[in-house]
């Protein structure tokens, strides 16, 4: 209702501020003249109360916690200490690492070359052992060889003496022969003992004195005790002999 009065208040002071003007209006009127007259309105200013500027206030600094801020500020050294510590551990870790490999590398090249040495060494005792084996083979073979040969020779002397023997049993000596003379011939044996072939190597420079010692050889026609002799010895000493005749002495 007090709105319903306020509104109808200022309606009516309005009304009344309107006819007051049209009123001046008609009043002052007069007739045309040869002078206009403007007269300037006056505005009734009103000072309008404008509200109170808020005052900004500073935000009040946040309270610094010290012990926090030193707190935060050791942990970070700590941790640059712990990064700085870890930075050198991990480089000593692979600064040894590279000297227990050289270390290691050279452990193996000394013992690759001791192992090189062991193995010289075994080589140079094996071929010294093999080189007196051979040596001490050599020197038992030419023993043997010594003695087979002695023992050759020994049997050859006896199987010469029997040649002897029978040659001297079938040479009739020429009235010709003389001291001095000698004749030699060259007789040939099958392994059977058989003589296949006779020939005058060198002459005693009388025809029937070599006529003579080739018919003793051809009279003997064969010693069969040849037959038991070692092949190797036949081919070596007996497939063909030489003969030498003289008056004094047959010699083989």
């Amino acid at each position: 209702m007090g709105s319903f009065l306020s509104y109808s208040v200022a309606g009516l002071v309005s009304l009344a501020l309107h006819l007051g003007l049209l009123a001046v209006l008609f009043v002052g009127w007069e007739p045309e003249t040869t002078k206009v007259m403007i007269q300037p309105q006056y505005i009734k200013a009103t000072l309008v109360e404008l509200a109170p500027k808020k005052t900004v206030q500073p935000k009040a600094k946040p309270k610094v916690d010290v012990a926090k801020q030193k707190r935060e500020a050791q942990k970070r050294k700590d941790k640059q200490r712990s990064d700085k510590l870890a930075a050198q551990k991990k480089a000593q870790d692979k600064k040894r690492e590279q000297e227990f490999k050289k270390e290691l590398s050279e452990k193996k090249r000394l013992e690759a070359l001791r192992l090189a040495e062991e193995q010289r060494l075994r080589d140079q005792q094996e071929a010294e052992r093999k080189r007196l084996e051979t040596e001490f083979a050599e020197a038992v073979a030419a023993e043997q060889a010594d003695i087979n040969a002695q023992e050759d020779e020994r049997v050859a002397n006896s199987y010469r003496q029997l040649i002897q023997q029978r040659l001297s049993e079938n040479w009739s000596r020429p009235p010709s022969a003389r001291l001095g003379m000698e004749a030699t011939i060259r007789i040939y044996f099958v392994p059977t003992g058989r003589i296949i072939e006779v020939t005058l190597e060198a002459s005693s420079g009388d025809s029937a004195y070599d006529r003579s010692v080739v018919q003793a050889a051809l009279k003997v026609e064969q010693i069969v005790e040849l037959q038991g002799m070692d092949a190797s010895l036949f081919e070596r000493k007996f497939r063909q002999i030489p003969v030498a005749f003289s008056p004094e002495d047959l010699r083989l």
